[in-house]
């Protein structure tokens, strides 16, 4: 399980460290996509792999499926770890989630998300505004703390 959140910076080429935590799990090779709130989503290949599957469960007549299902796979890139620790993220995928030179890695469960500083920043002072309503809201899904 992924956990935890980490800073790094992304250089000229595209190029950024992975934490040594998640490398770990991750091994030198994995799956980078674009992901929902505009960050993105990295999944270990065996993860990738049952994710594919379910989006293949979708059904091809359901419009919004064919949507999900594309914005998923058109951005997703296999990425190999150097010498280094580092992955070379494509640049539509750095455009999508604006990543220009911070970003912030976080554990979540099953996958990493990777998000541009500000983003990130932005993204967690909303939190602190409506978790009490967000945790609320998850006993309908079925979790209860």
């Amino acid at each position: 399980m992924f956990m935890g959140e980490y800073n790094h910076t992304i250089d000229a080429k595209g190029r950024i460290i992975v934490p040594a935590k998640f490398r770990e799990t991750l091994g030198d090779e994995f799956v980078v996509t674009k992901g929902l709130d505009n960050c993105l989503f990295v999944y270990p290949n065996d993860e990738w792999h049952k994710f594919e599957e379910k989006l293949q469960t979708l059904p091809l007549t359901n419009k919004n499926a064919r949507q999900f299902t594309r914005f998923f796979l058109a951005g997703a890139a296999n990425v190999e770890v150097d010498k280094q620790g580092r992955i070379l993220l494509p640049a539509v995928l750095r455009e999508f989630a604006d990543l220009t030179k911070d970003v912030v890695f976080v554990g979540v469960a099953g996958r990493i998300e990777i998000w541009s500083r500000q983003r990130w920043d932005e993204s967690i002072s909303k939190y602190d505004d409506d978790m009490d309503e967000v945790a609320e809201n998850m006993e309908s899904l079925g979790f209860t703390i």
